[in-house]
This record gives C-alpha cells, structure tokens and sequence, in this order.
C-alpha cells in the first residue's frame, strides 16, 4: 500500500461500533464462464434448486435488516430468481470489490455490519454465518472478520497471510502469491463482515494494480489494517465452503449435499436400502416408516407418508403418496400426481395430475394423466387415459370400485362410473353409468381347423426354392 493512501487514512476518523443487526449484499454477477454454459453460474440446480436459492434461505434464516443480489446487466433470469430479494447492477465486471461499492448506495444510510457473500457457495451453513457476525460484535469490534477454510487443494483461492500479531494482515490472490504465499494452507472462503460506516471510505482506496486489473475485495483487509481498524479471521469448515465454477465442482457439491440430505432422511427414521443409490431434493418429505429402495431419483415437491415402501428405479416429482402406499419398481410419478392411502402404483406406471384413491391399484404398464381415480378401483394393465386431444387436456373420472380391463384406452373427457366395469381392450368415448358394463371390441370370429391350414401353407417351401 502507498504511503499517500496510508496518510489519506490517518487523516480520516474510524468508528467502529458493536452491532446486533445486519445488511447482506451477495456477490453474483460472475458469467461462470468455466461452466461452458448459456445459464447463469448461480442458476444451476442443486438437488433442484438453483444455487443461489441455497444461500438465500440460509441468509434469511438470520434475519438480515436488508439483503441485495448484485448482477451484471441482463441477469433478468437471476433477478426473478432471487425475488423479492432487490438486486443492483454491476455495469462492468471490474472485480468483487467493484461490485460491492455496487450495491453501497442501497445502503448508503447504513452503519452495522455488512455480511458480504458469494452466490456460489450453496453449502455454507447458518451456523458459520452466525460465527461470523459473533466474531464483528465483540468489543472491540474488529473492522473486518474473514472466513477462512482449510482446502485439501488450496489451488487457486486467495491465502490469508498472518501478521506476527497472529491477526491477518493481507489476503493475497493465488495468481499473484509468491511461492511461500502459495505454500500456506489457510484459504479465503470470500466471505466477511465488515464496519458498514467505514466500508464506502475503504472501498473508495481498492485499486486494481494485479494481475486481472480489477478492484480486489480482499484488498480490503490491507486497507482496514493501515486504517487502524482490527481485522480477525474465523474459520469455518472446508465442506461447507466450496466455490462452485466448474461441472466437475457442480457434481462434488451435490454428492455433499446429498450425503446431508440422506442422513437427515435416516435420522428422521427413514429406511434407505442403498443410502448412495438415491437421490433427493432440497425440500424431499419423507416421514418415519417410509422405505426406499435402491436407485430411486426424488425430485422436487415430493411428500411421503409414513409406512410408503418405494421400489427400485423409480422417479418422483411433485407428487404427494398417502400412508401405506406402495409405488413401483420402476414407476413415475410426475407434478400433480397424488397417490391414496394404501394405494398401489406397479412397475412402469406413469402419473401425472392423477389422483389415486385409498386403496385404489394401477400395477402395470399404465398413463394416468389429468385423471381422478375413485377409492378401491383396479386399473388392468396396459390402460391409458386419453388425455390431449392436439389442442387441449381433459380429465377422466373413474369412480370408487370401478374395474377397468387390460389394454383399455378412455378417451377424455369421459367419466366412468362407481362399480362399473369396463372390458378389456375396450376404447371408452362415452360415460359409462354406474355399475355398467362397457365392451367396445370387435366380436369374436372361429374358424374350426383354420390353424391347421395355415401351418400346412407356411411350411411347403416357395416354388423358386425347390
């Protein structure tokens, strides 16, 4: 740091002040050009949920005075992601520092902390935020508090160099360390709490003299110190502190994740037959008693109740399944699907806005689309609703007992009705009363000893063979 800007700081009091209160600004205007990908870096799903929804729910947890996204201009799809969180627009993309000075004027009026974060750092606990913002409101207050990890492969994260006080007295970027400052382990996580009535005067000296000529948020630590402020470090789990700017780092993140989420599962009292078999989302429901079996993929907005056993190889999403149901093997139960009280969903049977009722069985090669399914009723295999006509989707209505024969195609819209029976191979266009039979098939037609001919017939060889 230079002398002048050294003699600009004495020159301007310092207050730093305890606080119990907080504005969180996050970091997300970075393309991700590393992720090879038209979507936004902070936008890919983990176990379906765009990354920087992860963060968010976390930082809401603790209840922020305010919280900004700050994006580059034409971010529309990250805007409406992160709503009602307001965002503020990087014109350029000139460093983290520069996006941060940012988002100042949609706080200028604020004095507490702020907690600066990274959109694509999903895993990052409440807990360590909490350490955080802890460590800010100690008195003395310290300036500036960075997370610190411990990386197996520190690679190309910044490193927090330690003065001999033992506090940190710079952080520097791994494209511009030296050697030794490459050899120490401590990372930057980009994470700190910072003084929010010194920040637009710190952030006012950030020049950008590196090796990407841009504003360096970490330049800041150097700054504080010069300042007399005091700069501490807490130090937060490596697991929770991976940056995500690959594919390769997407699919670590989500295997940690997901290991979370199946603990959490089995603790709650769920049987995972193969835990690392199957896959779940962010929000996956699943009550005591509920078995699961291998290679079974959940995606979002799935609730189960308890006593449910789920067979190998099947996909949920959007579906909500009633105590003691069975699904599967190798069902698919797509949005809107909800599956009764000890109701049976079989091997390759597809739901989508279809309501099975208690006790009701669909256990083979079936489409239950747009469709209410009465309580008790037995779809044969091989049926299919009707649903789309080109143009629309319509319902189809089956009520309670009724039984519907193999190889059946219902027509929508068409209600079947309590207790009728629909006979197998039959294509349904109109309603069928209660407790009727519907039979649309060709009759049966007999040739007596036809069989025998025929066979005769397939086997003299052709004329050109002989």
């Amino acid at each position: 740091m230079s002398r002048s800007v050294k003699a600009r700081l004495r020159n301007s009091a310092i207050s730093v002040t305890p606080s119990v209160s907080f504005v969180a600004v996050i970091l997300a205007a970075g393309q991700g050009t590393r992720m090879r990908s038209a979507r936004p870096k902070v936008l890919h799903p983990l176990a379906g949920r765009p990354l920087i929804l992860h963060l968010l729910e976390t930082v809401r947890a603790l209840k922020p005075e305010r919280a900004f996204v700050v994006i580059a201009p034409g971010m529309t799809e990250v805007a409406s992601a992160v709503a009602p969180v307001p965002t503020v627009i990087q014109e350029r993309p000139l460093g983290s520092a520069d996006a941060l000075r940012a988002a100042t004027a949609a706080f200028a009026d604020w004095r507490g902390t702020v907690l600066v974060l990274n959109g694509d750092v999903p895993l990052l606990s409440a807990e360590t935020i909490r350490r955080l913002l802890d460590a800010r409101r100690k008195a003395p207050a310290p300036g500036i508090v960075v997370l610190g990890f411990r990386p197996e492969v520190p690679g190309a994260y910044g490193r927090l160099v330690l003065g001999r006080d033992g506090g940190l007295e710079r952080i520097v970027e791994a494209r511009d360390a030296s050697s030794d400052e490459l050899a120490i382990g401590l990372c930057n996580a980009g994470i700190m709490a910072l003084d929010g009535e010194a920040l637009a005067r710190w952030l006012a000296l950030v020049g950008r003299d590196n090796a990407q000529g841009e504003y360096y948020l970490p330049d800041l630590v150097a700054i504080a110190r010069a300042d007399g402020a005091r700069v501490a470090i807490v130090e937060g789990p490596a697991g929770e502190l991976l940056g995500i700017n690959t594919r390769a780092e997407l699919a670590v993140a989500e295997a940690a994740l997901q290991q979370r989420l199946r603990a959490r599962a089995m603790d709650g009292g769920v049987t995972l037959i193969d835990p690392n078999t199957v896959w779940l989302a962010h929000d996956t429901d699943l009550a005591a008693d509920v078995t699961v079996h291998p290679n079974v993929v959940f995606g979002p907005g799935v609730r189960v109740a308890s006593g449910v056993v789920i067979h190998a190889f099947s996909h949920l999403e959007g579906a909500e399944i009633g105590t003691g149901a069975i699904v599967g093997p190798f069902a698919r139960l797509r949005p809107g699907a909800v599956v009764g009280k000890s109701a049976h969903v079989g091997n390759f049977v597809e739901m989508k806005k279809a309501r099975l009722g208690e006790g009701a069985k669909a256990n083979h090669l079936t489409y239950l689309g747009d469709a209410d399914i009465g309580a008790g009723a037995n779809i044969g295999a091989g049926t299919v609703t009707c649903n789309y006509d080109g143009f629309a989707k319509h319902r189809t209505e089956i009520g309670a007992r009724a039984f519907i024969g193999s190889n059946s195609a219902l027509v929508a819209p068409v209600v079947i009705g309590e207790g009728a029976i629909v006979g197998a191979g039959s294509t349904i266009t109109k309603d069928v009363p209660a407790d009727a039979l519907a039979v649309n098939r060709p009759p049966l037609e007999l040739r007596a000893g036809w069989a025998i001919g025929y066979r005769k017939r397939k086997a003299k060889p052709p004329a050109d063979k002989i």
